[in-house]
Formats: structure tokens, sequence, C-alpha cells
């Protein structure tokens, strides 16, 4: 983490018209500057930059803010990212919080293993170029399929000898140790400790990921060796620094192009990616034929809402279509198909035609998932059986749908595509909403027991969200004084310290596991001089704890949050403590506390209750179960009067 004054030096040193003007070509215009926004396409400045307040705002999208908001939003990155950015601009040091030994030998292997990878980047583009193999191989394969050198440059491709040995005896040239080629998965070890080079005679594609590193790679034979081979590509293993399921060919270079558009292609693979770029689709990016994870949807979300999944139009191409949909809407991305004419893909179709052909048949043919699962699944179906399990999968993908206007308005299409009465989707859709939540996870974990009702479900995540909105809001705050610890000492407790130790003592946690990173890295950082919980999480580096914590911080419309208010009385602050300091903080936490244990020992008697009725327990069993009853249910009645006495 960047210290405070470091970060405070950055944006008091960062020039907006500065920053800005490396992107957009300003005109000075009155006391300010006017020029094309980058965020959207015009023809007429509607960008503006006031030097005196030190921001920007377009009138035309809406979008504004300071140099740091400029940065994350025109190159894709995260606040820490953003902030070192402009101090590599400016020649500032950064100064990061004082690591322990592990973690910063942690750091230097990562970074050492991102400068391993980068050479061999450089290693296979120089062969590509310069070697003779390298031309008349590599590139030859290139050029049969079409590339130009500005796609070959702007992709880093390259070529890695034949020779298995080559690749580690320049990098030990180079100065690079042979525990980091491993690491990467660059080479291989031998029975004799030989190092063997794993992409060798193949044209070599590099992985980068969206901050600009090169994290991995994908080798392909050249055509000529391909005839009766099943792997064509090899493909860098699962490191420290590179997981397959994490990332995407071509973010890095479609970023921009992603949040200008504010729609991207998915297709399979990476010459489908270059193929699209050279005819002018750069908003693509490829999963190499894997199901896409929540970790790379997670990444587009970032870019924008809007997902279009272009697949081959022949069986395999449509069912990989619909195997991704559902996750994808779960996660609140707005998805639509595309189908490419049967005998192409997105490789041999971008060749054939330009960006405009291209653009023009997406707008004719592109469908949103209701109207493609809807002709897909009913199309060619007359028996009544069959029409009714095809309308409960499309309802069952509206079903995961979280935004519940959209699910209004997919439900919608559905009745009109279907012919089905909107009220009778509406029942069988609540129907699997219900089923979900009895059956699924609550808040991340799996439910063991399945007469858990999904009213009981909902009470332990609204307690867990309520324990986590209050550490992202005032997890910095003091909450106990004078708190006797484990080595005898008096120190004052923050919140998010109070709380996580409150249920450390027991071996309890909160089964959200993104709401118990969020406990665990404030309660770490509780005490550090000048230290904010909402601040530092919502610019976390994990997207998935930064979006929770935004969430968290921004739901003062929430029932949940209302009913905190209530509780408050007011919003009379003391000593920067809501409603009275940290005696009323402690208070309230505590008082979630004894509902989180009360919430935690009912399920627990259930279950027991459960237990004690099935077939085939034995009597001792039943006897030691009962104990155990009797002892929560003597615990259960305990914090009942705790919280009838704890009275906010």
């Amino acid at each position: 983490m960047i210290d405070r004054e470091t970060v405070e030096r950055i944006k008091g040193t960062a020039n907006i018209v500065e920053v800005v003007s490396d992107f957009v070509t300003l005109r000075k215009s009155g006391a300010g500057y006017k020029g094309l926004c980058p965020f959207h396409n015009e023809r007429t400045p509607s960008f503006v930059v006031t030097p005196a307040r030190g921001t920007y705002h377009c009138f035309g999208c809406g979008r504004g803010g300071n140099a740091v908001d400029f940065v994350i939003e025109h190159e894709q990155l995260t606040y820490p990212e953003a902030l070192r950015w402009l101090a590599k601009k400016y020649g500032i040091e950064v100064v990061e919080k004082e690591m322990t030994d592990k973690e910063r030998q942690e750091q230097n292997e990562r970074e050492a293993m991102f400068i391993v990878n980068e050479w061999a980047a450089g290693y296979f583009e120089d062969l590509l170029r310069n070697n003779e193999d390298g031309k008349a191989l590599g590139m030859q394969y290139f050029r049969a399929r079409g590339f130009r050198d500005d796609v070959i440059s702007r992709y880093r491709l390259g070529y890695d000898l034949r020779n298995r040995f080559a690749l580690a005896a320049a990098a030990k040239r180079a100065g690079y140790k042979d525990e980091y080629l491993l690491k990467t998965g660059l080479c291989y070890q031998t029975d004799r400790g030989e190092l063997i080079d794993r992409f060798a005679d193949r044209v070599v594609f590099p992985w980068i990921g969206l901050s600009g590193k090169v994290v991995g790679f994908s080798a392909r034979l050249l055509d000529m060796r391909t005839k009766g081979v099943n792997q064509k590509y090899v493909n860098s293993p699962d490191s420290d620094i590179y997981h397959k399921e994490k990332e995407l060919f071509g973010i890095y270079q479609a970023k921009k192009a992603i949040a200008k558009e504010d729609r991207v292609y998915i297709v399979e693979g990476q010459t489908d990616v270059l193929s699209m770029a050279q005819c002018g689709i750069e908003n693509v990016v490829a999963n190499s034929g894997t199901a896409l994870s929540v970790n790379q949807i997670n990444i587009l979300h970032r870019l924008t809402d809007n997902i279009t999944l272009l697949y081959d139009g022949d069986e395999a191409g449509i069912h990989a279509a619909l195997r991704g949909t559902d996750m994808l809407l779960s996660e609140g991305m707005n998805v639509r198909i595309l189908l490419l004419p049967d005998g192409d893909d997105p490789d041999s179709y971008a060749r054939k035609h330009t960006a405009n052909d291209f653009r023009e048949y997406v707008g004719h043919n592109q469908k949103d998932f209701i109207q493609f699962k809807t002709s897909f699944l009913l199309g060619h179906t007359t028996d009544p059986q069959q029409r009714s399990e095809a309308v409960d999968e499309i309802v069952k993908s509206v079903a995961v749908v979280p935004n519940p206007v959209l699910r209004d308005t997919y439900l919608h299409g559905a009745s009109v595509a279907t012919g089905v009465k909107e009220i009778t989707l509406i029942n069988r859709m609540n129907g699997f909403i219900r089923e979900r939540k009895q059956g699924a996870p609550a808040a991340g974990k799996p439910v063991t027991n399945p007469a858990v009702s999904a009213e009981e479900t909902d009470r332990t995540a609204q307690i867990e969200r309520m324990i986590a909105r209050l550490v992202v809001r005032q997890g910095e705050q003091i909450a106990a004084k004078n708190v006797i610890g484990k080595e005898g000492k008096a120190a004052d407790l923050t919140l998010a310290q109070f709380v996580y130790q409150n249920l450390d003592a027991d071996g309890l946690r909160l089964s959200n596991d993104v709401y118990q990173s969020i406990l665990e890295e404030t309660a770490s950082h509780a005490g550090e001089p000048g230290f904010a919980a909402g601040q530092y999480l919502a610019n976390h580096d994990d997207i998935t704890i930064a979006r929770t914590a935004m969430n968290l911080l921004v739901d003062k419309y929430d029932r949940m949050a209302e009913d905190d208010g209530n509780r408050d009385g007011g919003t009379e602050k003391t000593n920067g403590v809501t409603g009275g300091g940290a005696e009323r903080l402690r208070k309230k936490a505590g008082h979630l506390l004894l509902d989180f244990r009360m919430d935690y020992v009912e399920k627990k008697l259930r279950d027991l209750t459960g237990r004690m009725t099935a077939p085939g327990v034995s009597d001792d069993e039943k006897r030691e179960m009962k104990a155990e009853y009797i002892s929560l249910h003597g615990m259960r009645n305990q914090l009942a009067r705790m919280l009838a006495q704890n009275v906010i």
C-alpha cells in the first residue's frame, strides 16, 4: 500500500493539463482547455479541462474527475496502478508500507518472474524478425495467415528455435537464474537436470495482462507439423503470475477500445483476435476455448457491462454460446450472442470482410440471449413437453439476473417470443429463485441441512452484510478502549479489530468469503496512521473486494441501512464516531455480533433436531446429541438475554 504522504504528493504534483495532453489535443478556451473526448466518438469538442480546479469534464458522455480519475478511466488501471503511473511520469519515488520479510520475498519473486517473461517475449520477437529460421518459418506462418507487420508488432508475436536448449542458454548468458525459467514454465527440467525449452519450434503468442506485464505464453506448432497432432498449442503452466482462468488474450491491447465502444467481443482463439483487430475491430479478446470464469468476467466488468459472444455457426459454436450465458447474466453483464455464417470462424470471416462489413453483420445478426435461446430451443420442436422444458431453460437463465428491472424486461421479451403469459413466467421464475436460495450456498458456503429455509439463509446473509458494511464505513474508528491483550498490555481497538478478535476468540468467521477478507484486511491495517477503510477497500486491487466495498458504502437506500440509521437515533457525531463515540460504536458492533452468534446457535439447534430424528441413529448418538442440544439451548437463552440488554 502506498503511504498517505506519497499519495498526497502525487496528487499535488499531477497537472491535469499535462496529464490529459498526453492523450488529447487541447486548445485554450477562456480559462480552460477544450478537446475531443477520448471516451466516446464525437466531432465537436465537448471535453473541457479546468486547470484552476484540476478537473476534466465531458458534456457529451458525462465522464469527469481529477488527474488520477483520468488515468484510471483512460488507461483502465486500478487506483494504486494509476498513482504509480503518475508517480513515474513526475519522477516521484513511491513509498510503500513496510512489508514483512515473507511479503518482500514473495514480491521479489513475482517481479523476477515478470522480468524473465518480458525478456523471453523480446527474445521470441527478435528471433521472428532477425533469425533465419524465424524469418523462413515463423514469419512465413504469420504471412500465410495474412497478418500485417503492425498487428504482429502490436501483439508481440514471436518464434522459438527448434534447438530445445537454446532458450535456457541465452537466458543464462543474460544473467537469469534457472529457478525463474522453471517457475514461469518457460523451461522444464529432465532427470539429468537439463533445462528444456517448452515452446521450441513453435510460433509464440504472449499473454499480456491488463497492466501491460507479460504473464504467460501460448505456442503453436507450424502448419507443416500439425497433421495427426492432437495438441497444436502448448501453454504456460499455472504459476504465481499466470492462471489461465484469470487471463484473457488481447485484453491489454483491447482495453481502451472496449471502454470507448462500451462493448467487448469474446472469441475462442488467439488468431481470431488478431484477424478481427486487423480488420478494424479492436475491442475483442479470447478465452482460448475454455468456459468464461468469474475472474475473467470481473476483468471485463471493469471496462464494460456489454458483452457479445462470437462463435462459429455450427452446432459446437451454438452449444459453446449457451454454456457461458448464465454465468455472465448472474454477474450482471448484458449478453448478446452472434453466430457467424456456417463454415466461418471469426478468423476466416474477418479476413474476408472489412470492419464496416463486420459491423453491419453484427447490427443485423446479434441477438440478446432471450432471442437466441428461444430460436434455438423452440425453433424446431412442436412437442408440448419439449416446449415446456425449453421455456423452463429460458426462465432459469432469467432467474439468475441480479437486476430485477432487467429480469422483468427479459421476461416480457420471453413472453412475446414464446407465447406464454407473462404472469406464468413470473411465477415460474420466482419458483426457480426460491429453489436456488434453498439449495445454493448460503453466503458463499454449502448448505448442509436441506431443511434450512430461504428466509433463514437470507437472515445469515443480512447479518453478515450489516457487519461488513459497518467495517467498511467505520472500521478504522476506535470502538474499545484499554483492552487487555494476550501480552497483558492495554490497547485501544478499532472497530475492525474488535469484530475480528471477538469472532476469532471463538473460532468463528463470516461465511461470506469476501466479507471475511474485508474484515481481515481492515483489521490488519486499521491502526495505521491516516488509514481509511472505505477509501482503501473501494480502491483495492481485488476487483471483487473493491466492488463489494463500493456497494456497501453507497447502499444508504438499502432497507438494512435504514434500519441501522433508525437504531442510531440520528447522525450526530462525536470524535468521528456516529452517535456518541467509541462506546456507542462498540455497542452497535456488539449487538451485530450477538445477532451473528444467535443465528449460528439457532442453525446448530435446527441441525441437531434434524439429526436426532433421522432414521438409523443409535441411542448413544441420540444421548450425545441431546446433551449438546441442552448446552446449545442454554447458550441460546443467554444470548437472548444479552440481546435484550444490549439496546443501542
